[in-house]
């Protein structure tokens, strides 16, 4: 077979997307295809620098192209990325492709340091990320992210101040911390903390983003509402222990996006504090909180399990010292980088198989 365009796209045409169930060539993955003789070379533009299957994709490919074309072509490819988004232009967050919630329904699950270390995780593969610190009452992204004291910078646009967020490991991030003394109380009604968040969102130079991450605080409250109303979700991710009075509270959480009036996907569940692991035996495994009920939750409502985090005592040394435990080797780096990617996969695919998340209108 004679090496045209044509040709290699027909080839490719075979060739699937695992987790989208099409081929690379429909889904517009395949650019910039250049022929030189016996060498030719094109890229593969992913759905996501976190792409888990990049290798998988890549082995298909020359195996496509290796069966048509034999074995004397040099095929060069460039494995890129560029990440979907479903979102329209809009005069709020208009360079935002994906705004993730993290909920928990309850507190004290670990929901903040899983919404930290996912966002640091997705940075380190590539993606351009943002962190909104929506705790208005209870703000530790500072804290987690070692920016304590900082104050964000204002520039003026037009007749507008807006935020410029502070940045840190790669993440841009956005707290009522930078804004009020570190020892002081945040005691606000309901529409203040909900003008916060507002504030958060519109009135802060995000720029560019991959993936906005918004860590709510628990329960289902105005914040969540406001969430919703203001911005459309991309989807939702649940935070919970394997224990029950957690899965009770995760519950209500999910079920509250499931909800026909909000109707925001749920991306998947993440069970936090899985079992304990001292560093010393990482074969050993022991289940403080009962097993596996993150799972079971996933399972009862039908969505993706996107993995497991361990207690390890780093992971609470890390929080307190600001330096995110997803950067420092061991258990707990691979355990975070595994789940970023994951929910970095869970959004592609929702993008490609889910209509778009329209804003929330609650009439009272």
């Amino acid at each position: 077979m004679s090496v045209t365009k044509e040709a290699i796209l027909k080839t490719l045409s075979r060739v699937q997307d695992p987790d989208l169930k099409r081929d690379l060539v429909s889904l517009g993955m395949i650019q910039n295809i250049n022929i030189e003789g016996d060498s030719v070379s094109f890229k593969v533009v992913l759905t996501t620098p976190a792409c888990p299957l990049k290798e998988v994709i890549k082995n298909n490919v020359l195996e496509a192209l290796e069966e048509d074309f034999g074995q004397g072509i040099t095929w060069d490819i460039d494995m890129t990325s560029q990440v979907t988004t479903v979102r329209d232009a809009t005069p709020i967050l208009p360079e935002v492709k994906n705004i993730i919630a993290i909920a928990s329904g309850k507190g004290g699950v670990g929901k903040s340091t899983t919404s930290v270390n996912l966002a640091v995780a997705l940075a380190e593969l590539g993606a351009k990320v943002g962190l909104i610190d929506a705790d208005i009452s209870g703000p530790s992204v500072p804290t987690m992210f070692n920016v304590e004291g900082e104050q964000p910078a204002v520039k003026k646009v037009g007749d507008k101040n807006v935020i410029i967020p502070v940045s840190q490991y790669g993440v841009k991030l956005m707290s009522i911390g930078f804004l009020t003394p570190t020892d002081s109380a945040v005691v606000w009604r309901g529409p203040m903390a909900s003008s916060a968040l507002r504030q958060f969102i519109s009135d802060v130079d995000w720029g560019e983003l991959d993936y906005l991450l918004i860590d709510l605080p628990p329960g289902t409250s105005d914040i969540h509402l406001t969430m919703v109303q203001t911005v459309p979700v991309t989807g939702a991710v649940i935070v919970t222990t394997p224990q029950k009075v957690a899965l009770a509270d995760a519950n209500k959480g999910l079920s509250m996006f499931r909800q026909p009036q909000i109707n925001v996907p749920v991306l998947g569940v993440i069970e936090n504090m899985a079992y304990f692991t001292p560093e010393e035996l990482p074969d050993n495994k022991y289940y403080l909180f009962g097993k596996e009920g993150g799972k079971k939750l996933a399972e009862k409502y039908q969505v993706p399990f996107l993995g497991e985090v361990p207690i390890i005592q780093s992971i609470r040394e890390s929080g307190d010292t600001g330096y995110p435990a997803v950067l420092k080797n061991g258990l707990t780096k691979s355990a975070y980088m595994e789940l970023a990617e994951t929910v970095a996969r869970q959004v592609a695919i929702r993008n490609a198989s889910t209509e778009k998340t329209e804003i929330v209108e609650i009439k009272a």
